[in-house]
């Protein structure tokens, strides 16, 4: 089972966006719960996290939140990502097989141009994390952020795509 972790601040489309590709996984077993930790979001994101029936939190620990989550996995996302067709099988199946962390393909249909991509610094949740919750726990130390959890850790490479959120933001 995996549960989905994002963190969100007045990004109730891109959360909308998230969460409606996520059923795939929850229809077919795979999504066992999804938490939304929330910076002050003033739009309606709690709305759309409850109406999803995630759970949704504004005052947090994250130790606390992967101690709670109900997966033995956890997929850490930017609200508006959005995994490609095949995800699911692919992550049930690395879950299975593997213990190391991964990250999605970044998509190739929405690519940077070169000269954008070019000494570039990727955000550590660009292409999503996904860790086991024993590694998660070692990790996650007081007051850290989920990208700063991701950031520096050697991953392995999924071969599904991810469309970043930063596609979704640039729609706003």
């Amino acid at each position: 089972m995996l549960t989905v972790i994002m963190e969100c601040r007045d990004q109730e489309a891109e959360l909308a966006q998230t969460l409606s590709v996520l059923v795939a996984g929850a229809v077919e077993g795979l999504v066992s719960d999804v938490v939304v930790i929330d910076h002050g979001s003033k739009d309606g994101s709690s709305d759309v996290a409850d109406a999803a029936g995630c759970r949704f939190h504004l005052d947090w620990d994250l130790a606390e939140i992967v101690r709670a989550a109900r997966g033995e996995w956890l997929l850490l996302l930017e609200p508006g990502a959005r995994p490609q067709s095949g995800w699911v099988e692919e992550i049930a199946e690395y879950m299975a097989l593997n213990r190391m962390p991964a990250r999605f393909s970044p998509s190739v249909s929405y690519r940077l141009p070169w000269w954008k991509r070019f000494l570039r610094m990727v955000p550590p949740l660009e292409q999503g994390f996904l860790i086991s919750r024993n590694q998660m726990l070692a990790a996650a130390k007081p007051g850290l952020s989920l990208a700063e959890v991701a950031r520096g850790q050697k991953t392995r490479r999924l071969a599904s795509e991810l469309i970043p959120s930063r596609v979704a933001r640039s729609m706003r």
